[in-house]
């Protein structure tokens, strides 16, 4: 290599280094994921493929294969928000088919409320969806749920 040419390089390189390093600060990499627990049934294939689908986005998940009533009422869930399985994140209950990316938004804004929640089990939500549900959406909303109990809609999914 040339020495004009190793010169270039290492100017160039040292140029680039104060923005590099100032574009890190700016956008530092995320938090690693609080680790979730998850109680569930074990012979339900809707569960097992909700934990699948948090795996696959990064969450690392711990699985107890009962107890989901028990923890849901311990942990202060109202019955009408129930779902298949519970689970716990960072503080927050997460009850039913959550899809990973409200899971994400809820660490990061830090609400004062006890979790989320999706009611029942809604076809075309995370662990409820693919070709055995013949890739049918229904309509559903994600619940913030409340200390005192009540809900407000967090998100909507396949609404017109």
């Amino acid at each position: 290599m040339s020495t004009n040419r190793r010169r270039f390089l290492l100017a160039a390189t040292a140029l680039a280094l104060p923005g590099l390093a100032s574009a890190q600060a700016k956008n530092p990499s995320p938090a690693p994921l609080p680790v979730m627990q998850v109680w569930k049934d074990p012979n339900c294939g809707c569960c097992h493929d909700w934990v699948e689908r948090l795996q696959a986005e990064g969450f690392t998940v711990q699985v107890f294969d009962t107890g989901n009533t028990a923890m849901r009422q311990r942990l202060g869930l109202p019955v009408k928000y129930a779902s298949c399985h519970t689970a716990r994140i960072g503080g927050y209950v997460i009850e039913g088919h959550v899809n990973p990316r409200e899971i994400r938004r809820l660490l990061a804004e830090k609400p004062d409320a006890i979790g989320l929640a999706v009611p029942g089990m809604p076809v075309g939500s995370p662990g409820m969806d693919g070709e055995v549900y013949g890739n049918r959406r229904d309509p559903y909303d994600v619940l913030l749920v409340q200390r005192d109990g009540t809900a407000r809609v967090y998100a909507s999914y396949f609404k017109s």
